[in-house]
């Protein structure tokens, strides 16, 4: 068998497609399992959550089909319905779900575990604890327009913004993740008779996700890949920008 450049990417493909099918899957069975299920108080937290959760689901779904790359308008197929900026606009609300179900979910959490601050608590604690969550779905949707002007123009350096936005989103969470996990420990020591099973689950699996991606991104991707890129673009005398206007919408669309 002759093995080219790119015999991985047709394998690759196939997995990703199949992660997210079955993503789908679970999805579909959550909504229908939960669909005549009343929450009490809880009902119009977790409605929000499920809209969120089933447009990231689905957009993620449908990227993994049609897989594209906005700064070189490289796409999967050569078809419309992989057009890179369709598919940013599909990003747009995916991105903003996620960054919902982060900040919904952090502050139901702050209520389940009645973790409060007290008027004398230093104001970055305060901070952390209160405002975070939002911080972060803020950060998030400021990213969406870099990442908009990124397509449009070609100028790396407004990737490179969008991406230093989305690390700057979850280290500000981080603070916030670790006091929940510590509080879920001392809960269920001071009450083992209650379930804190999901809190449990939530909290570590948001803790891990935190250094994760703040690792890769403060260590690996903004300091080695995205910004030394996007200086070279600046100081290359001849930065690739094109100007925004309908062809650029055109180009963007089409192209």
């Amino acid at each position: 068998m002759q093995f080219t450049a790119t015999s991985w990417a047709w394998p690759w493909w196939s997995t990703i497609v199949f992660i997210n099918i079955i993503n789908v899957c679970v999805c579909t069975k959550f909504l229908f399992c939960t669909k005549y299920e009343t929450y009490g108080k809880d009902n119009k937290y977790v409605k929000r959550m499920r809209i969120m959760g089933v447009i990231f689901t689905a957009v993620a779904a449908y990227r993994s089909v049609f897989v594209s790359c906005y700064l070189t308008q490289m796409t999967w197929f050569d078809i419309i319905p992989n057009s890179p900026l369709l598919i940013r606009n599909f990003a747009f609300f995916a991105e903003l779900s996620l960054g919902g179900l982060f900040a919904l979910s952090m502050l139901h959490a702050n209520k389940d575990l009645g973790i409060k601050v007290k008027p004398d608590d230093f104001w970055l604690i305060k901070l952390f604890v209160e405002k975070s969550p939002y911080f972060l779905w803020g950060c998030i949707f400021v990213a969406q327009f870099f990442a908009y002007g990124g397509l449009l123009t070609k100028y790396d350096v407004l990737f490179a913004i969008e991406e230093s936005l989305w690390s700057l989103a979850f280290l500000s969470i981080s603070p916030l993740a670790l006091f929940q996990l510590k509080k879920v420990a001392e809960v269920k020591i001071r009450d083992p008779q209650k379930n804190w099973s999901l809190l449990s689950v939530f909290t570590k699996v948001n803790m891990v996700w935190c250094v994760l991606y703040c690792s890769y991104g403060v260590f690996f991707h903004l300091p080695l890949e995205v910004w030394p890129t996007a200086f070279e673009q600046m100081y290359s005398g001849i930065p690739a920008i094109k100007p925004l206007n309908l062809a650029a919408f055109k180009d963007a669309f089409f192209i």
